[in-house]
């Protein structure tokens, strides 16, 4: 019987913020797969290892979480003023798609290290030591961002003294900045309205009705109260992941709140669509013991926010939905403002289950509408391992 030889694609595996990924640069996938289409996403799914039923990705690059299942495909910019087009792609751990819908945050901050070091950023813009500032076009969602990415002896700093809770070790700091990130159009409340009630089976919370704060910054976002759920907003992974009723719970919650957002027509399409919207949980700041054993205090947050991201609690906080959590923190009246004591701000620093992120936004008030112009957040990255992936060759 004859096989089919594998083939192999230049890729790098990193870390950006507390998510990792493989990074391909656009010319050098198979020439199939460097459109979009079912030979990109077949060539995804694949390099990942999905989609897996036992849940583990073992015969791919995969970690088996929604942090560590993820593909970048960066190319030179077609926008004018951009160095890079950057497209991320969500893999589904135990079904067959690639979800296209958002951008991930965390790997942003991976971005800008990537692109220097593929030569998609001119030489030009690059110093010999200091901060090279990579414009970044988000082809996913259309939007821009801005990494300062540290250079040291022309090229890229990976090490450093920068901490952030959710990752082991030590490394150089990137800022990253989300330029006017509210999604879709500038409807950065898609309902119109601050907090809504949203209507869900009486199954879900006593009465059929819970508040939330809708809000497309970033990433489309879903706040709820801890305490309208009988949640106190320090639980850790354990407590939510561990309980299916729970799961259940906050997928209702995300499938209705989708609807209303106009993300979909139908909260049956809400399975075909798990990157996007994301659904977190707020309460006020009080001490908590992280999933390190280290001790926070209240005194040293605003508020908690736990959120989920592919159907499950994330270990710490997803980059593009700590974007929604600045935003919404700045304008008076969402529920992530009220947690936060219901002052006006521009920096919050909230707690989530690795330990504590501070993020800021500028956010206005045009006529009647909010108007965010920018959110940022520092994060960092480094290349763990680079050389070829391989695939079957049969795959494309």
């Amino acid at each position: 019987m004859a096989h089919v030889a594998q083939i192999k694609i230049p890729a790098t595996y990193m870390r950006g913020g507390t998510s990792k990924g493989v990074f391909f640069n656009l010319e050098d996938l198979p020439a199939v797969a460097q459109v979009p289409g079912a030979a990109r996403d077949a060539l995804l799914l694949r390099v990942i290892g999905s989609p897996d039923p036992y849940g583990k990705q073992t015969d791919g690059m995969g970690g088996a979480t929604s942090s560590t299942s993820k593909t970048v495909i960066l190319s030179k910019s077609s926008q004018t003023d951009h160095d890079v087009d950057y497209l991320f792609g969500q893999v589904s751990i135990d079904k067959p798609f690639v979800d296209w819908s958002g951008n991930c945050g965390n790997l942003s901050a991976a971005v800008g290290s990537f692109a220097i070091s593929s030569g998609l950023v001119d030489v030009s813009r690059i110093p010999q030591n200091g901060i090279a500032v990579v414009r970044i076009w988000q082809a996913n969602i259309s939007k821009t961002i801005v990494a300062h990415v540290p250079i040291t002896g022309g090229e890229v700093q990976e090490t450093g003294d920068f901490e952030l809770d959710g990752v082991t070790f030590p490394a150089a700091e990137v800022q990253v900045d989300f330029l006017d990130p509210a999604d879709g159009e500038g409807a950065m409340f898609p309902t119109g309205n601050l907090v809504d009630e949203l209507e869900v089976p009486e199954r879900v919370v006593s009465g059929g009705l819970i508040k939330a704060t809708m809000i497309n910054a970033g990433i489309p976002t879903i706040f709820v109260e801890a305490e309208s759920l009988g949640y106190t907003g320090i639980e850790l992974q354990d407590a939510i992941n561990g309980d299916a009723d729970a799961l259940a719970l906050f997928e209702i919650i995300r499938a209705h709140c989708a609807v209303r957002m106009g993300l979909i027509k139908h909260i049956d399409e809400a399975a075909n669509r798990q990157h996007t919207p994301k659904v977190a949980f707020v309460a006020p700041p009080k001490d908590y013991t992280t999933s390190s054993g280290k001790q926070v205090a209240a005194g040293d947050i605003d508020l908690h926010v736990r959120a989920l991201s592919m159907g499950k609690l994330h270990h710490a906080m997803m980059g593009t939905a700590a974007v929604a959590i600045g935003t919404a923190a700045a304008i008076p009246g969402t529920l992530v403002n009220l947690a936060a004591g219901g002052e006006a701000r521009n920096v919050v620093c909230f707690g989530h289950p690795s330990g504590t992120l501070r993020v800021g936004a500028e956010a206005n008030q045009e006529k009647e509408s909010w108007v965010v112009t920018k959110a940022s957040m520092s994060r960092s990255a480094r290349v763990l391992m680079e050389g070829w992936v391989r695939i079957p060759g049969d795959i494309i």
